[in-house]
């Protein structure tokens, strides 16, 4: 008997629509990855299943986890990027709706960053016989200790349960502290790794390289507070902690070497923090020759050392997505990303590439304090800057988040309030997206500058140009046909009277 089932639900086509059948990247689990090889460790038998990868419905999902009938199923909630757990919520509640018509008995727990910011409500509105508050690990483990008679449940950390009519939460369990010797690497073995896909621009220059991907994660968390963000919410407070570079590059070895692997995101919220770090690691991936293709995330104020960006280059760092978020030093000093405010944005981006590095930079519509002029303004400074790649979204308050909090007080509609579409509101390219408004712009103005700032970016000749340029008519013809396929919105509909 499987002891642990971790299941990915499939929620791609529901949070991504057309975008998600050949556009939208499929990425390893790499929360079940990490918690699969925890548990093994511990001798216990676990199986992963990801629906995502596999293209199953919800009810072939759940047909599936019967056919397992493992002691305890895991629904592990998270996205591509931090704050995508929300919008995955549906497809997860789907899966579990339709595992309880086939009469499945088993015991159920979710986590993610949304069980973790909403536990209580989560377990009182969701179909889950548990909910985990926390990064997880220790919480699945304890928890199955209790199912297999050892301990009460009271004492499973982590952990929200019902007792009678009662709901009861027994504290979030202690961070993992040694990323290295509990956390070393994940349980790739237990996928089939030809199933995922690299984002279209990370493959620019091969796009026929896609299928070779995998997501690496080498530290956790975030030292900041930006109010948009929900990332420490499985973590508990803002912190950053890191894997070694000897076991970074174990796991990179055996992701060439294994599997073939030649595409890696690194998904860190901020893995340039530490130059000396990032050169260390850099230096021994360059040793290697492997020819790797990275991307990673850093923040615009950690990109000033020189010897640095040189290194990242040398090692594969191709790409790397940058939050500058509005042009409006205004509106980023309310989301608290004023502490690069007097930071030549575009001087630095002008830096990175000039190290033969491409950048995605990353803008977000509708931020508190966000007006219809400031938004022009950020869409100009993209348009000027035409970097390699451009990520528009709406601003969302998602439940973790400061801004979450805000919206409350100030009375802001949000996805979840009664009447609107739920959970999969707060997905940014979903038929149902409705964003956060402002006090001078709604939800849907917000929503459909947004919309109309994707197409003038990725239509612009000057854009296709630059394409073409870097990485051939291939790519610029892949850029022109994602432009063509129009995202179907409820909400615009809906005011434009359709």
């Amino acid at each position: 008997m499987t002891d642990v089932l971790l299941v990915t639900p499939p929620s791609r086509l529901q949070v991504y629509q057309n975008l998600g059948n050949d556009l939208s990247a499929i990425e390893p689990p790499v929360w079940s990855g990490l918690i699969a090889h925890f548990l093994r460790r511990h001798d216990i038998d676990v199986a992963m299943l990801d629906a995502e990868a596999l293209r199953l419905t919800h009810e072939e999902t759940a047909a599936r986890i019967t056919e397992t009938a493992a002691r305890l199923t895991v629904f592990v909630v998270y996205g591509q990027q931090p704050s995508a757990s929300t919008q995955c919520m549906p497809a997860a509640r789907k899966t579990a709706e339709a595992l309880a018509r086939l009469r499945f008995d088993g015991a159920t727990l979710v986590m993610g960053t949304h069980p973790s910011a909403l536990p209580e409500r989560t377990l009182r509105e969701e179909p889950y016989t548990y909910v985990c508050e926390g990064e997880g690990p220790r919480t699945v483990l304890g928890l199955l200790r209790h199912l297999q008679g050892n301990g009460p449940v009271a004492r499973v950390p982590g952990l929200w349960y019902r007792d009678g009519d009662a709901i009861r939460g027994t504290g979030r369990a202690d961070p993992i502290a040694d990323l290295d010797s509990e956390l070393p690497r994940q349980a790739w073995e237990l996928l089939d790794m030809s199933l995922y896909r690299a984002h279209n621009w990370h493959c620019f220059h091969d796009l026929d390289s896609r299928s070779s991907y995998a997501s690496l994660q080498t530290s956790l968390g975030c030292p900041f507070h930006c109010s948009f963000c929900c990332i420490n919410t499985p973590f508990g407070t803002p912190s950053l902690r890191v894997w070694s570079t000897e076991s970074v590059i174990a796991q990179i070895d055996t992701l060439v070497k294994e599997y073939g692997i030649r595409n890696i995101k690194v998904p860190d919220e901020l893995f340039v923090l530490n130059p000396r770090r990032v050169k260390e690691l850099c230096d021994r991936i360059i040793e290697r020759g492997y020819g790797l293709n990275f991307w990673a995330y850093a923040r615009i104020d950690t990109l000033n050392d020189t010897e640095m960006l040189t290194k990242l280059k040398a090692a594969g760092f191709n790409w790397l997505g940058l939050g500058l978020e509005s042009a409006s030093r205004e509106v980023r000093d309310v989301a608290t990303k004023g502490r690069f405010g007097n930071i030549d944005m575009a001087e630095t981006v002008r830096r990175v590439r000039d190290f033969g590095i491409n950048v995605g930079a990353n803008y977000i519509f509708g931020l508190p304090d966000d007006t219809l002029d400031r938004m022009r303004q950020t869409l100009d400074f993209a348009m000027d800057l035409n970097t390699e790649w451009a990520n528009f979204y709406c601003a969302m308050a998602y439940p973790g988040s400061a801004l979450y909090d805000l919206a409350k007080q100030k009375g802001w509609a949000l996805p979840d309030d009664p009447g609107g579409p739920g959970w999969i509101g707060y997905s940014q390219h979903a038929y149902d997206c409705l964003p956060l408004p402002t006090d001078t712009l709604s939800a849907v103005e917000v929503l459909s500058f947004r919309d109309r700032a994707f197409t003038q970016y990725f239509t612009n000749p000057a854009y296709l140009a630059l394409m073409e340029e870097k990485f051939g008519p291939v790519a610029r013809t892949h850029v022109t046909e994602m432009t063509a396929q129009a995202l179907p919105r409820r909400h615009l509909d809906t005011a434009r009277g359709g």
